[in-house]
């Protein structure tokens, strides 16, 4: 241990980050601090070590032949460093917290969650809705659920499901529609964050017509859907949102065609914290709580977006 004494553990820090990460921009970002700032630690250390770690090039901060075997080391030791942090803050194994976007834990998690509950009674949750990423290594939060493209920086992304679009409606709304040529008479919901449009879902049915009539515009894909289950129009939605309400017959799926937007849903982890057993089992239950709940429709054609 007398070794550290000669060397700042802020500069060892800035090291790791820009010998794993790969560049001084990605380092600066994960440690929140400038990439001056960064820099000033790796030359720093670097003195202090009394060798260099990096050779700076064209290509970047490349590690000495010194630098790739220390560099390994370093892993290793912060790595054990993070796991040691993570857990004293996950101490309790018997409550899971879970970050979960407004949206999946009202319209999917909420419906389920006691199915959860009755197999491992022995795990009390903490649901903290919220659509932010918060910060996995730095807080009690064991488990995220998001939907994106899975490339967040700092964290472990495991991929669970594929988002898919399709129309659904009220099935009274759906006794109209015989084609699809047959939605541009129909009144639209419209989710005004969706960065999706009934275009893309039109094209991949092989349809060049105009879009359904906007009906209705909400900033809220749950009150999109609530307005799909009151009837004022058809919503392009997705299965997770709107799998309740088809299984309870409440809304249908008129038409055997969905497409795949290039999103999907993820577990987001903490990347350098052992997973604890109550996460491991809420996972394996959820993955079998999708593939039930959105198996249901597992015939229809599936198309990415174009």
């Amino acid at each position: 241990m007398k070794n550290l004494n000669s060397t700042h553990l802020n500069g060892l820090r800035a090291i790791e980050a820009v010998g794993r990460l790969g560049s001084l921009q990605a380092a600066a970002d994960e440690l929140g601090v400038t990439v001056g700032a960064v820099s000033q630690q790796v030359i720093k250390a670097e003195g202090q070590l009394g060798r260099t770690v990096f050779d700076r090039t064209t290509r970047g901060m490349v590690p000495t032949a010194f630098g790739e075997s220390f560099l390994k080391k370093l892993n290793a030791g912060f790595r054990e460093l993070s796991e040691a942090v993570g857990s004293a803050r996950h101490r309790d194994d018997a409550i899971l917290v879970i970050s979960v976007a407004p949206i999946f834990a009202s319209r999917w998690l909420i419906h389920r969650i006691h199915h959860f509950s009755a197999a491992h009674p022995e795990i009390s949750l903490r649901i903290e809705s919220t659509t932010a990423l918060v910060d996995l290594s730095g807080s009690d939060v064991d488990l995220a659920i998001r939907i994106g493209p899975g490339n967040w920086p700092g964290v472990k992304a495991e991929f669970v499901l594929p988002q898919e679009m399709f129309p659904v409606c009220t099935p009274a709304l759906a006794e109209r529609l015989r084609t699809p040529e047959d939605l541009v008479d129909m009144p639209a919901v419209i989710d005004a964050n969706d960065p999706f449009t009934w275009d893309v879902w039109l094209k991949a049915a092989g349809l060049e017509q105009p879009a359904p009539k906007t009906r209705h515009v909400f900033s809220d894909a749950s009150l999109c859907l609530d307005a799909a289950l009151a009837g004022q129009g058809v919503l392009l939605a997705w299965p997770v949102l709107a799998s309740w309400a088809l299984k309870e017959g409440r809304l249908v799926a008129p038409f055997d065609i969905r497409v795949r937007t290039g999103m999907g849903y993820y577990f987001v982890t903490a990347p350098d914290i052992r997973e604890p057993r109550k996460v491991t089992l809420f996972k394996a239950w959820m993955r079998q709580a999708i593939s039930e709940s959105v198996g249901e429709n597992a015939d229809w054609a599936s198309i990415p977006v174009p």
